[in-house]
């Protein structure tokens, strides 16, 4: 499977994650939930959108190479 299809894989589970938990928190409105949310949620989103720039980088350089090499 190339980079691109698994950032596009990365991107629709996170949005899904995410939507899941904003369903999530109209039901659990504690301080836990909030420590969840700060402690868990906020870094791996921040931590997604990191790996998701990555693979962009990898993707044209991994496309740069294919094109040298022919």
């Amino acid at each position: 499977m190339s980079l691109s299809a698994q950032k596009s894989r990365l991107v629709a589970i996170t949005k899904e994650l995410s939507l899941k938990w904003d369903q999530t928190k109209d039901y659990w409105q504690d301080a836990k939930s909030l420590e969840f949310e700060k402690k868990y949620m906020e870094e791996l989103l921040a931590s997604v959108d990191k790996a998701v720039s990555v693979i962009e980088q990898l993707d044209r350089l991994v496309t740069k190479v294919r094109k040298d090499c022919e």
